[in-house]
């Protein structure tokens, strides 16, 4: 990743913020999301990706009911 200024180095770290705090397990809290977006009953609908930094984060989800 190259970054060209103070403007695109706030933007990467503020994606990376966001994900860490509401994309990510985290081991330390039983493999869990920290923050978790809802709540999803069935496994028939299908999975849906979300980039962040051009692809070097991804979050994988399915849509609530």
């Amino acid at each position: 990743m190259i970054l060209f200024g103070e403007a695109s180095l706030r933007r990467a770290l503020r994606e990376y913020v966001l994900h860490f705090h509401t994309e990510r397990n985290h081991q330390g809290v039983d493999n869990q999301l920290l923050k978790p977006l809802a709540t999803v009953s069935s496994t028939a609908e299908p999975i849906h990706r979300r980039e962040r930094l051009g692809g070097m984060l991804n979050f994988y989800y399915r849509q609530a009911a």
